[in-house]
């Protein structure tokens, strides 16, 4: 058993660069592609990964930095820190039931595949991490119930496989990437509160008739409405409220417009790689079961290349620690997830039909409710974390992360712990 649980963590410890690769090519072998085609794909899709991931480093860095400063800037306390989404990852994959899930998870999707449960094949198997957090939850609230630990991860699961179907339309249309599906937790969970938001925000008189599609602000500005110019005005402007000087704010826009104009072409290298196994996939389902498709799932990061995705992440910086000091019973301050922002505006950007004005605004107001839900997650967080011997910075007593304790999803699932605690732990 122990070299099993090696052998599995070895894997996982290599990332989402490797292990998605070598999932692809086995899943290409499957569809009928032939070794050569399926291992080509593999190495492509890897390399537009190491791509996406640098840029999203540069992200992290640069933003988080500027992030950083502006909390010092604004003299804002809290009793909570936001950590951020490693420090969640770390906490699910250190858990001791990761390894138990890995294997369980990957036996019910296919299993709801074979039941038409779903049409998505979830092959991002790094960020099986959401779903273990939420088997995580289930287990520390239980005192160490493993099959209850389990419950949650599944129910987490079908949850995550059945919207991502229903947001397929948004994947394909709106962001064009034919045949795929975004089986992530954080699109999907704040999608359930962003989607109907979104909706709601589109209705209000006036705003409606806003145009603020990226397409509409580029025609309107010309130059200065262009991606890579929208990220270098945006980030100017946050190291500038971050108290930098007018070249380290510089500094942080020129990384931002870089970051605008580099992703689009790294997810278009990705997906020269992930079309042949995608259209083998759907050929397969096509001759075998007749007027089924089958969708790959992958990591929502390819989404983040939308400009308008990251224009609105950058607005929601600033106001989401605006949101912070002036919400009443929110103890939580954001940090490490201010630049998983990005993933939590996807839906939110497709359902508005790509108007900013009108996803910055749905964003404030899924802030609010993700402030809330991240501040009675906290105690359960610091639990969590307390395996990986991480320890709360500063003045702050817990620890918490935007990207879990916020999402509405996993606070779902830790109330469903709690009641089944209450009701069935004595």
């Amino acid at each position: 058993m122990d070299y099993i649980t090696d052998a599995i963590s070895y894997i996982i410890n290599l990332g989402p660069t490797v292990i998605l690769p070598i999932t692809l090519v086995f899943i290409g072998m499957i569809f009928g592609t032939g070794f050569k085609k399926a291992f080509r794909s593999g190495i492509i899709v890897g390399i537009g990964f190491v791509g996406i991931n640098l840029i999203i480093g540069l992200l992290m860095d640069e933003l988080g930095a500027a992030a950083e400063a502006m909390v010092q800037n604004f003299g804002i306390r809290l009793d909570v820190i936001d950590a951020g989404w490693p420090a969640s990852a770390a906490a699910a994959w250190a858990m001791p039931i990761s390894v138990l899930l890995i294997p369980i998870l990957l036996f019910v999707n296919l299993l709801m595949i074979v039941l038409k449960l779903t049409n998505t094949l979830n092959v991002d198997i790094w960020n099986y991490w959401h779903m273990i957090a939420a088997g995580a939850t289930g287990y520390i609230v239980t005192g160490g119930n493993i099959w209850f630990a389990v419950v949650c991860a599944v129910l987490y699961e079908v949850v995550i496989l059945v919207v991502a179907d229903k947001t397929q339309p948004y994947v394909e249309n709106f962001f064009g990437l034919e045949g795929l599906t975004f089986p992530t937790g954080s699109p999907i969970g704040f999608g359930l509160i962003g989607i109907p938001l979104a909706w709601l925000v589109g209705k209000i008189p006036g705003i409606k008739n806003i145009k603020a599609d990226s397409e509409s602000i580029q025609n309107r500005l010309g130059i200065f409405g262009e991606p890579m110019m929208i990220g270098l005005i945006l980030g100017t402007a946050i190291g500038l409220l971050g108290g930098y000087g007018i070249g380290e704010a510089f500094q942080v826009g020129i990384a931002m417009g870089a970051v605008m104009l580099l992703m689009p072409r790294m997810v278009k290298i990705l997906m020269e790689g992930l079309i042949p196994i995608s259209e083998a996939a759907r050929t397969f389902m096509k001759k075998r079961f007749p007027g089924r498709d089958l969708f790959i799932g992958v990591d929502a990061a390819l989404a983040v290349g939308h400009p308008g995705v990251l224009s609105t992440s950058l607005l929601l910086v600033p106001v989401t620690l605006l949101i912070a000091i002036i919400l009443p019973g929110n103890s939580v301050l954001p940090f490490g997830d201010l630049v998983g922002i990005t993933f939590f505006v996807v839906f939110v950007l497709a359902a508005s039909k790509g108007n900013i004005v009108q996803s910055v605004i749905t964003g404030a107001l899924m802030m609010v409710i993700t402030l809330w839900l991240a501040t009675d997650f906290a105690a359960m967080h610091t639990e969590m974390m307390a395996g990986t011997g991480f320890q709360a910075p500063g003045d702050a007593t817990q620890i918490v992360s935007l990207t879990t304790g916020g999402n509405p999803l996993n606070w779902l699932i830790l109330k469903f712990a709690e009641l089944y605690q209450m009701v069935f732990g004595g």
